[in-house]
């Protein structure tokens, strides 16, 4: 009877410890991902990036991906800051979002995969001579940039009695100045004359851009996060001096532009968000990952600003709700 009682003991043990590790190997299964977010400041353009990105990649993992997300409020050093408390905390994947979280991301790291977004030319942001389109090492993301050449033209179609053109753009966004040059290049070929106005930061923009109103016809501004942030400024000194605003983005343009050709921003952070699901997910190798773009641009035009300067939109363009 012993014997019994003791086999018994034995099994009703065999059972239970079967079950515990049955129930060890399932939870060991579910892997749980946190991902950080630096983005650079808040505006229109960028909080797009960020809400496609965080969408996509919650539909892909579910629940099973947390997000850190913080902003530097248009301070370089506070992406810094940020970017190394993510390597700190060991997160799984970073996203940076505009070009400055970028370069601090990129600085504080080797090893986390990093995906930038909103960051127009990756080897003017990252000093890449003769880029190919792959990043390396730990880097990739989605590029922002629209056809240059086709904003200068559309400048030349919207006004084409424009002789002198300001360039506006804030120095310390290194893609902001690839920008201003090559629609620059593209304008002064067609005949017309150009100035670059520069500022260093938002408390130079208005005096920047009061010297810009004194000398030109129209102005361009690239997709400068400075300028994003600071669009109430720059309408309500170029509206009064009748100077109509060509943007590189449509949030600047629905702030202080006449027209744009751009992207979306939700789309292109969605994109970025599929990435970083083939990279935590499915494995992906990030090192041999192209840097992608949101080929679907759009001509938008901003109704009020134009109807308030007589200017007459062609047909083709969009209305920015």
């Amino acid at each position: 009877m012993k014997r019994l009682v003791s086999i018994l003991l034995v099994c009703v043990m065999a059972v239970s410890l079967a079950a515990c590790g049955s129930s060890t190997t399932g939870s060991a299964d579910k892997k749980e991902y946190t991902v950080g977010i630096c983005q650079l400041v808040q505006h229109e353009a960028l909080d797009a990036a960020t809400k496609g990105f965080k969408d996509a990649l919650t539909e892909e993992l579910g629940d099973s991906v947390k997000f850190d997300e913080q902003n530097a409020s248009n301070d370089s050093n506070a992406c810094a800051t940020i970017v190394n408390g993510f390597v700190s905390k060991n997160v799984d994947l970073m996203l940076a979002n505009a070009t400055p979280a970028l370069q601090a991301a990129a600085a504080a790291t080797t090893e986390i995969p990093i995906l930038g977004t909103s960051v127009t030319e990756y080897g003017v942001a990252l000093e890449i001579k003769d880029f190919n389109g792959v990043v390396g090492g730990n880097i990739s993301g989605t590029s922002d940039l629209a056809p240059l050449d086709k904003q200068a033209e559309m400048l030349i179609e919207l006004l084409p009695d424009a002789k002198k053109v300001g360039l506006l753009y804030c120095s310390s966004e290194a893609n902001s100045l690839y920008q201003v040059k090559v629609v620059k290049e593209y304008l002064e070929a067609k005949g017309i004359e150009c100035k670059e106005f520069s500022f260093s930061d938002s408390n130079d923009i208005a005096a920047v851009t009061t010297s810009a109103c004194d000398y030109s016809d129209a102005i361009y501004v690239p997709t400068d996060n400075t300028v994003a942030s600071s669009t109430g400024i720059i309408d309500g000194i170029c509206r009064p001096a009748k100077v109509p605003v060509i943007a590189g983005e449509e949030g600047i343009c629905s702030g202080c532009g006449i027209a744009t050709l751009s992207i979306s921003y939700y789309e292109l952070g969605r994109k970025t968000g599929m990435m970083a699901a083939r990279i935590l997910k499915d494995g992906e190798d990030i090192s041999t990952m192209e840097v992608e773009y949101d080929e679907n641009y759009q001509k938008k035009y901003n109704k009020e600003i134009c109807d308030a300067l007589g200017i007459q939109i062609p047909d083709g363009y969009e209305a920015i709700d």
